[in-house]
């Protein structure tokens, strides 16, 4: 048996296998087998470009909450203050929330969610 024979047979495909039952297997990398489909997310984001202060805003209105990694754009300080200026009023607009972690993350909610920002003493 060769190796390619090895690789396809470890991987589900035999010679009878077809593009398609190829096709399925590659959508399905994708899916998270270990746990279940959730309603939101937590995704971390990096802020490099201006594009993507879009992607941030599109991830607030499919309600999931980002952290933010601002550290790319440290540097560039106007053009980070722009980026900031525009999340911070896409967030008032939807009533969502807005906070500092440390030097190099912002943490960002959706709608409705709010974060505590005083320590429990």
């Amino acid at each position: 048996m060769g190796v390619f024979e090895k690789i396809s047979k470890a991987i589900g495909l035999g010679k009878e296998g077809d593009v398609e039952d190829y096709m399925s297997t590659i959508e399905m990398e994708d899916v998270d087998v270990l746990h279940q489909a959730a309603d939101f997310y937590v995704k971390p984001i990096s802020l490099e470009t201006d594009a993507d202060v879009g992607t941030v805003m599109n991830e607030l209105k499919a309600r999931n909450i980002v952290l933010l990694n601002i550290s790319p754009m440290v540097r560039q300080t106007a053009k980070l203050k722009s980026a900031i200026d525009g999340i911070r009023t896409f967030i008032v607009k939807i009533n969502g929330d807005i906070a500092r972690i440390d030097e190099h993350r912002i943490l960002l909610t959706p709608t409705k969610v709010k974060i505590v920002k005083s320590r429990k003493k």
